[in-house]
């Protein structure tokens, strides 16, 4: 491997894992853990058991109310659904969205890893570019962070509804999953639900600070990553601008909307900024 390459993964496994021990381990485990419970044994009902856990099959054949017993999962799986599309290849604020992303998805794995979990990982753009089943241990760890800053795709696009069928399919267990993306994309409503039923479903939004708003910098020629088109914009126009910052905050708007429906927690991170905060937040409600 290139020298310059262990350098960035040994940047990155430095911040995550400190990250990681310092900040989130409690927070991971009470947020996750303990969401898939598993059938352990039946009993004789006590007083104050929740009347839901009655076994009514085994009460009727024993005349006397017993109750299922369930308790925590030991070991969840982690997944991180990333995307590698175009789009990711911009930032303004000293990174890149796709290098805010694998810090986060490095952060998140060692997270996983500390809490005795498997983690694998799924990179997409408008198809599936790598699967990385799910594993323990630090080498694994090591080898999804390598992944994440030196992958090329083969496509600019974004197809956020073929990953999470892909995704559907191959990860048959209910699991924790980390969807993290920009969400320029549409049509995947229908995907995301399917998924969310099955699976502990969470968005992380990434984004940078100016996509939000389109200053005035006169005639200025724009390139779109995922399309490779060009276009020359007068941004000294104020019409221009306030319909660009109104194309951008419908499209948000619609992306938390879409999440909300269908019970998803999701957090927003910028580009060179930091993503402890509404990271922390989001395991918190979660908690």
């Amino acid at each position: 491997m290139d020298e310059s390459i262990i350098k960035k993964v040994r940047k990155i496994e430095i911040k995550a894992r400190g990250l990681s021990q310092q900040m989130f381990s409690g927070e991971y485990h009470s947020a996750f853990k303990g969401r898939g419970m598993v059938f352990s044994e039946v009993r004789e009902y006590q007083y104050g058991d929740d009347v839901r856990n009655i076994d009514w099959n085994v009460t009727a054949r024993l005349a006397h109310p017993y109750v299922k017993v369930f308790e925590e999962e030991r070991e969840l799986t982690v997944m991180l659904l990333v995307d590698v599309s175009g789009s990711g290849r911009f930032g303004t604020h000293s990174q890149f969205k796709e290098e805010l992303a694998a810090e986060v998805a490095a952060t998140l794995a060692f997270s996983a890893i500390a809490n005795n979990d498997k983690v694998g990982v799924i990179l997409f753009s408008d198809h599936i570019e790598k699967f990385i089943p799910p594993k323990k241990g630090r080498t694994h760890i090591l080898r999804i962070i390598r992944e994440l800053i030196t992958f090329r795709p083969q496509s600019n696009g974004t197809d956020i509804s073929g990953a999470l069928g892909y995704f559907y399919n191959v990860i048959k267990k209910r699991c924790t999953t980390f969807l993290l993306s920009d969400f320029y994309d549409t049509g995947y409503a229908d995907a995301l639900k399917l998924a969310a039923g099955r699976h502990d479903l969470v968005a992380l939004r990434l984004v940078d600070r100016r996509e939000e708003h389109l200053e005035n910098l006169g005639l200025v020629k724009f390139y779109d990553p995922e399309s490779t088109e060009t276009i020359w914009v007068d941004t000294s126009d104020a019409a221009v601008r306030r319909m660009a910052d109104a194309h951008y905050e419908q499209r948000r708007q619609q992306t938390e909307q879409l999440m909300k429906r269908y019970g998803i927690d999701m957090a927003t991170m910028y580009t060179g900024e930091d993503f402890v905060a509404p990271l922390r937040n989001l395991l918190s409600r979660r908690s």
